[in-house]
């Protein structure tokens, strides 16, 4: 199951490292919905599972919002209640037309797990340990995991009761406030050699009302630099594609362990397809540690 690859591409120190699945996924809600068809982006879907093969793990949002326009178009009007136990009901509808989607889509020649995962499941050794030993299986196995946060069953409140509680004990807790710190801590789990997240946008910007201020990579010597440029392109961050979501600022502070443990991030956008953003084809935002081509890079 594990093979020695280089920390990154561009990488020239020379440093190997030994990572468990070559990539780990993640798309948001918003990219996955047809907001002019108020419907499912069924383009999206067969784009994104065309390209998926056992070895990837692949973090998806949308149940929740699936969940919605699903209720709205056999009903005539969405639910009312309190937030927490709409949006329970939701993401409980939404998850299964999510993993059919996936299903039609993705090769039949591969398997297709859903996993999903909660807050407790990251801070208890055992249950971490359980959960990656499944997602490593599964490329032996000619699968594909699917993993979502468990909405159907989080109660918000209790979640932070909880996490208080682990503050508190230990000092530290992953709370999987979102997707895309499930996703960063889904790539440290397995080792991952690349996390792709895709946003709406091509990735982070030095200012979002200048679409040519892209920053192409963050990069540094060695971990610690790079995480310093990673939080000084934070200051500029500002705003989120929804809301609830936490934005681009967020998404650099759930990668920093990815960055520590050897993982090339790569922040893009889900309009284009899977190998182009790797290869480096299409606009994106690349973080690693090796050499920097975006003069913002080195701070």
């Amino acid at each position: 199951m594990y093979v020695q690859m280089k920390i990154c591409s561009n990488n020239n120190f020379g440093e190997v490292m030994t990572f468990g699945i070559e990539i780990v996924g993640k798309i948001g809600s918003t990219a996955l919905v047809d907001r002019e068809g108020n419907d499912i982006d069924y383009n999206k879907f067969a784009r994104i599972s065309r390209s998926l093969r056992p070895g990837m793990l692949w973090v998806s949002s949308g149940a929740t919002e699936i969940g919605r326009l699903d209720y709205l178009k056999r009903f005539g009007s969405e639910l009312n209640g309190e937030s927490d136990d709409v949006k329970t009901d939701y993401a409980a509808q939404g998850q299964a037309i999510l993993m059919q989607t996936y299903r039609n889509f993705i090769d039949a020649r591969y398997g297709v797990r859903q996993v999903l995962v909660e807050h407790q499941h990251f801070n208890d050794a055992q249950k971490r340990a359980h959960i990656k030993n499944l997602l490593l299986r599964a490329a032996a196995q000619s699968c594909i995991p699917i993993i979502n946060y468990n909405d159907a069953v989080s109660c918000e409140e209790n979640r932070k009761m909880e996490i208080r509680e682990l503050l508190t004990a230990t000092g530290r807790a992953v709370e999987l406030v979102d997707n895309d710190e499930t996703a960063a801590q889904i790539a440290c789990l397995v080792n991952a050699k690349t996390l792709v997240i895709l946003t709406e946008l091509e990735g982070i910007y030095r200012d979002l009302s200048d679409p040519q201020s892209l920053i192409t990579s963050i990069g540094g010597a060695d971990a610690d630099e790079v995480i310093a440029n990673v939080d000084n392109v934070k200051k500029l961050c500002a705003g989120a594609s929804r809301k609830g979501a936490n934005g681009a600022a967020a998404k650099l502070e759930y990668i920093k362990p990815c960055v520590r443990a050897g993982t090339r991030v790569i922040i893009a956008s889900a309009k284009y397809d899977l190998p182009d953003i790797l290869s480096g084809k299409v606009p994106s935002t690349n973080i690693c540690v090796g050499k920097a081509t975006d003069k913002f890079s080195r701070l």
